[in-house]
């Protein structure tokens, strides 16, 4: 099941980076702002597997 959310994390990142960059291009602030939403909970989905890894490392 971890591998799937780190996926899913690495998704929700390049998804939020995307819509940043098309937010930035079309002058779409509320695009740019939700892709850095997206990108943030990526990050922090991400995290949370990175803590959940160590802790079964232990």
């Amino acid at each position: 099941m971890s591998a799937n959310e780190k996926v899913r994390a690495k998704v929700e990142q390049m998804v939020g980076k995307l819509a940043q960059a098309a937010g930035r291009a079309k002058g779409d602030r509320t695009l740019t702002a939700k892709g850095h939403a997206a990108e943030t909970v990526g990050k922090g989905r991400g995290a949370k597997e990175s803590v959940k890894d160590a802790g079964r490392h232990r």
